[in-house]
């Protein structure tokens, strides 16, 4: 019987390739979504088939960009043939006060984050369709309980909260969809580094005391595609007991 295919967007590191992998030592097939990690994309691509020859591929695309959304879309649907699982990780997350904020900073948070996973389920519904598939959006705990200047980010993940219900509702029975909201799992980089003061603030509203790890999410991920099969419309938090004390 021919694998199951997962498309993961944003798979070439942090919780993205923990979850390509996971899926893969399950015995799925995984198309590594990327935009500019090339050579981390092809590392875990080449690791992946040297323990399962023909069982990864990478596609690079924009997801800030139409026509990019659509030929990853394709690219992952013809390569095996099928699709079965649509993993909406990539996800853009920085800091802007709203008196600071620009259209461009509108276009690009709100577009990589609620506009890019709403067209990427469009173009792949077909092969969806046809396998019976499984969706999960990765959403965050701020989406219920903002954090502060971050309204854009904070939108556009209580947005990708509210397509996830509504696909559940609309897409059965043929499509399951559900949601992972992660706590404290990996600290932001770059742009979007979170002092050492706030980290720990942050823990010490955390009843279970300490971060996650991406296995956490990347085995509850594993859980809503391969062993949920009554469970849709679903958002679970993977936050140590966080959103208990926000």
């Amino acid at each position: 019987m021919p694998a199951p295919v997962a498309l993961i967007t944003g798979a070439a590191h942090r919780l993205g390739a923990r979850t390509a992998e996971t899926l893969h030592g399950r015995g799925w097939n995984v198309v590594i979504h990327y935009r500019s990690r090339a050579e981390q994309a092809e590392q875990l691509v080449e690791k992946l088939n040297r323990e399962r020859a023909n069982s990864a591929t990478s596609v690079q695309a924009d997801l800030t960009r139409a026509d990019n959304i659509a030929n990853l879309a394709r690219a992952a649907s013809q390569h095996w043939e099928r699709l079965d699982g649509l993993i909406n990780n990539a996800s853009v997350f920085y800091p802007r006060a709203t008196e600071a904020c620009t259209e461009d900073d509108w276009d690009d948070i709100m577009g990589a984050n609620l506009k890019a996973p709403f067209f990427l389920l469009k173009h792949c519904l077909p092969e969806l369709k046809k396998s019976n598939g499984s969706v999960i959006n990765l959403i965050d705990i701020y989406s219920e309980k903002p954090l502060k200047d971050h309204p854009l980010y904070c939108a556009s993940k209580a947005g990708l909260a509210a397509l996830t219900r509504s696909w559940a509702k609309d897409l059965a029975p043929r499509i399951r969809v559900n949601g992972i909201s992660p706590g404290a799992i990996l600290w932001p980089e770059g742009d979007a580094d979170i002092d050492p003061t706030h980290q720990q603030a942050i823990l010490d509203k955390t009843p279970l005391a300490r971060t996650g790890n991406p296995d956490d999410i990347a085995g509850a991920i594993a859980y809503l595609l391969c062993d949920a099969p009554f469970v849709t419309g679903q958002v679970l938090a993977i936050d140590g007991g966080r959103s208990l004390n926000m």
